[in-house]
């Protein structure tokens, strides 16, 4: 799942236009995103980034090989998202959010776990009885920027829970890049025992100590088959301190790719995606396959 137009952009400054936003995502269906979180539905006090979250929903391609998320962070939020489909395409999935730990859950929604459960599970209902998919991101399932080590256990009892709510899709999050493979690969399985096999498991992956690509793979060997990504490896948290930005779908392809791994995207075309939008941020992104390319041998054999 492409996460630029939202995670991607939520952390920065700089506010990019609708339109911008529009064009992005248009590029990223050009690189094969067949799945996009294109905006949140947060108090614009907070996030001012994604004040315009309806005005992109309505200028959304109608691409019927896309599914479009919304980040929704309460039941106002989840209905928001439903408001979209009043006469329009607007999204189809509400991307719902519960954090592993007590101090930044209410950070970030001003709640516990244990309201997290409660509240996730009635705005799942909302959004299933809506004619929403629904999926939850567990934030913080490999570390919490406040409270350090986030037990294995309490994130695989957070997943069951709300897989029983009816989510249609769970997602770890490495919300501030702390994790290594082993531990990806350790949690993915855990979750995977729990749920079984068949159970839809994402994994999101930043890239603040370098380690994303691994993790990645490792989540990968563990069984995961869907991850999110941005382009240019954008991104980042208002609500935790020191988290850097999303693994870049760039890198994302070029791992799968060298590894013998059909993934439906264009290495090339990310990469001319990746150069278009570092015109519109006015710097360089921070991809390192964006910086440097994609690599043949024909290329490395002239080089000689």
């Amino acid at each position: 799942m492409e996460v630029a137009p939202r995670d991607g952009l939520q952390n920065e400054a700089g506010i990019v236009t609708t339109a911008d936003k529009i064009a992005l995502i248009e590029r990223l269906i050009s690189i094969g995103a067949r799945r996009i979180e294109v905006a949140s539905f947060a108090n614009p006090r907070r996030v001012p980034q994604m004040a315009d979250a309806e005005e992109v929903i309505v200028g959304l391609p109608n691409d019927s090989r896309v599914r479009y998320t919304a980040l929704c962070m309460n039941i106002r939020g989840v209905e928001r998202a439903v408001t979209t489909r009043r006469g329009a395409r607007g999204v189809d999935e509400a991307g719902c959010v519960i954090v592993a730990s007590d101090r930044f859950g209410i950070a970030n929604q001003g709640q516990t776990v244990l309201e997290g459960i409660a509240v996730n599970a009635a705005m799942i209902a909302v959004a299933l009885a809506s004619g929403l998919r629904a999926q939850v991101t567990i934030a913080a399932s490999f570390g919490c920027p406040f409270e350090g080590v986030v037990r294995p256990e309490r994130v695989i009892d957070i997943a069951a829970r709300m897989a029983d709510a009816g989510a249609q899709e769970v997602a770890l999050a490495d919300t501030i890049g702390v994790a290594v493979p082993t531990q990806v690969a350790d949690l993915v399985g855990g979750v995977r025992d729990k749920l079984g096999p068949a159970f839809p498991l994402r994994v999101h992956l930043h890239d603040t100590r370098g380690l994303a690509p691994a993790n990645a793979w490792a989540a990968y060997q563990a069984g995961c088959r869907t991850f999110d990504s941005a382009l240019g490896g954008l991104g980042g948290c208002p609500f935790a301190p020191g988290a850097a930005g999303n693994v870049a779908t760039e890198e994302l392809i070029y791992l799968f790719a060298r590894s013998g791994v059909a993934c439906g995207f264009d290495l090339q075309t990310a990469l001319s995606a990746n150069a278009w939008f570092a015109g519109v941020m006015g710097r360089a992104l921070p991809s390192r396959v964006g910086r440097a390319g994609d690599f043949t041998v024909a290329d490395h054999n002239e080089s000689q």
